[in-house]
């Protein structure tokens, strides 16, 4: 029996990044103390008044179908704090709810682009990306956000990489891996390469919430870029709600118009109590939101405080999000190799990144997702494992 050639081409390089986390789980399996520093999963507790909401939704029996496109009040209260935070006009009619950011790039993108078409990403790039392009039949056009630059855009690569048939420009700020926090004229930028050459600007935010360095700038924000831009955003990180796999695209009434179409043949909507624990989170500033940004940013300081001691590793100032970057390249190991040598010898699971894209090559994704005690034993414990590279003690 046969499979369709496309599935083949969703795991693309970014999918062997995650063969760390799969050895990591065998080992732990076996009865290793393994730290696991390798996906974005917040290890904070949902706020209570998120949970008591769902909850309470499910008693109520909350359980049928929900509304293709999602419940008008969820998509009014996303959309009023859209548009408390960019000063520009959003409506319910401007919202979608997706399961999940991941689902909602995926619906955007079979939206706008298809076969033949191409899509400016700059790389790194989270590795799902390539797996949602493939989907669509379109183009990854990868642009180098390089480390020299503090992994941050170059304007002329970006409006370089434009051909006839470059339809989006896609990028994700702050971004993942690298943590970097794109500046307002780096937006303005690919903002105006967006406007003179016709194009849609997809914008992943669901970092917005995890910004340090300076405030996130939607580009939604921008003159006369409402038209053109998609954004996609979700509670996952900002709420610590992964598993409610609940997000939103925010653009064009007429794309909502085409997502209805698409949801009615993938997820028929959102389920309603997932809906109403998201309004719960919504409609107020939750203290534990405000808490669990500044477990990250104090998360930062501690682990790279302690990684500065590794020989020949450089941690990156953290910009934003809930990772660190380290870089490795002065071990003369590559990222895998090292990943895979840390977690034999240490039980430490990071994760390599150089299947995020060449630009990301010798470094590693160190997730800030454990309390403060495990990620400092995880760091004293990769600063141990560096020293034994170096040949010290």
């Amino acid at each position: 029996m046969r499979f369709a050639p496309r599935v083949a081409d969703y795991s693309g390089p970014g999918s062997g990044g995650w063969s760390v986390q799969q050895e990591a789980a065998v080992l732990r399996d076996s009865g290793h103390d393994v730290i696991f520093l390798t996906i974005g999963d917040p290890d904070q507790p949902t706020p209570s008044p998120v949970i008591e909401a769902t909850i309470a939704a499910l008693r109520r029996g909350r359980t049928g179908y929900g509304s293709m496109v999602g419940h008008p009040q969820l998509r009014a209260a996303v959309a009023a704090r859209f548009a408390s935070r960019t000063g520009r006009p959003c409506a319910a009619e401007n919202v979608t709810v997706t399961t999940g950011a991941q689902g909602g790039l995926y619906c955007a993108m079979q939206c706008l682009v298809g076969p033949g078409d191409e899509v400016i990403v700059p790389e790194p790039a989270y590795a799902t990306y390539q797996g949602v392009l493939a989907a669509s039949g379109a183009e990854m056009v990868m642009v180098p956000l390089p480390a020299e630059r503090g992994f941050h855009p170059d304007l002329d690569s970006i409006s370089g990489a434009v051909t006839p048939r470059t339809r989006v420009v896609w990028i994700n700020s702050p971004h993942n891996p690298t943590g970097a926090v794109f500046t307002p004229d780096e937006i303005a930028g690919i903002a105006e390469i967006c406007r003179r050459h016709d194009l849609w600007l997809v914008s992943d935010e669901v970092y917005e919430d995890l910004a340090f360095a300076r405030p996130h700038l939607s580009p939604w924000s921008l003159p006369d870029m409402a038209e053109r831009t998609i954004v996609v955003s979700s509670l996952s990180k900002s709420h610590s709600m992964p598993g409610f796999r609940l997000g939103w695209i925010i653009g064009p009434p007429a794309l909502g118009r085409h997502l209805f179409v698409l949801l009615l043949s993938m997820t028929y909507g959102t389920p309603p109590f997932i809906q109403e624990g998201a309004l719960a989170a919504l409609s107020a500033e939750l203290p534990e939101v405000a808490a669990l940004r500044d477990d990250y940013r104090r998360r930062a300081g501690l682990m790279s405080g302690i990684l500065a001691a590794a020989p020949n590793c450089r941690p990156i100032p953290l910009e934003g999000g809930m990772f660190v970057l380290l870089d490795i390249r002065g071990t003369g190991m590559a990222a895998q190799q090292f990943a895979s040598a840390l977690l034999e010898s240490e039980d430490v699971a990071v994760l390599p990144c150089d299947a995020f894209g060449p630009s990301a090559a010798g470094h590693l994704r160190i997730s800030l997702t454990e309390p403060d005690a495990r990620l400092a034993e995880a760091g004293r414990r990769i600063v141990r494992f560096a020293q034994r590279l170096a040949g010290g003690r």
